[in-house]
């Protein structure tokens, strides 16, 4: 199905989408193990806090004093944190269609998610987000999570751009439901090769080389 709106802007989620999720369950269940922890008190103390930090309410020692060490620990915070940073890889087919679709069509491309302030900037920086990215809407700069909608009202207020010209790149279906809400185009990401069919339908084929 070919759609008729004229996508000037994409929001772009990072984890799911450009980088893997980085500290996710299953990052969290491979820290229990290597660092002993009780991966039950581990998950509950994460997802009484977790949220606050994503908000940029809390620094990463903050967070982690709440989650690990509140009390004496055999390793150190930096050990803590150097395994955190470990986990996030990228997906380099994406980031470089995303690099070809804004030199070729002229978009203008926005970050549009959920993420503690040191660990986002770190992916950001590490990975190369910030070569191709011209606007960084992250719920520990706005102080807004996903999925509340004023994120999205104030990423379309920096873009300075309608509803209809933005395609939503996200991997999480309820996030593209909430934006779809606002009047967003939402593209649902699954992985590299559906999204260049999606992408299509909205006249954003992948340019010839």
């Amino acid at each position: 199905m070919q759609h008729s709106a004229k996508i000037t802007t994409l929001f772009l989620d990072i984890g799911g989408v450009l980088l893997s999720n980085g500290w996710d369950r299953a990052a969290r269940k491979e820290a229990a193990r290597i660092f002993d922890l009780d991966i039950v008190e581990l998950e509950e103390r994460h997802h009484l806090t977790f949220d606050t930090y994503e908000e940029g309410k809390l620094t990463l020692d903050d967070y982690l004093t709440r989650i690990v060490f509140y009390e004496h620990r055999e390793f150190t915070r930096n050990d803590f944190k150097e395994f955190m940073y470990s986990r996030t890889t990228p997906y380099p087919e994406m980031i470089d269609l995303i690099c070809q679709l804004k030199e070729h069509y002229k978009l203008k491309i926005a970050i549009v998610n959920n993420e503690g302030r040191e660990l986002n900037e770190y992916r950001i920086r590490t990975f190369g987000i910030d070569k191709f990215v011209d606007f960084f809407i992250s719920s520990c700069f706005v102080h807004f999570r996903k999925p509340d909608a004023d994120i999205w009202k104030m990423a379309l207020d920096i873009a300075l751009v309608r509803p209809e010209e933005v395609l939503y790149i996200e991997d999480r279906a309820m996030f593209i439901h909430v934006a779809e809400g606002l009047g967003i185009n939402g593209l649902l990401h699954e992985n590299y090769t559906k999204t260049l069919e999606k992408l299509k339908e909205w006249g954003l084929g992948l340019p010839p080389q």
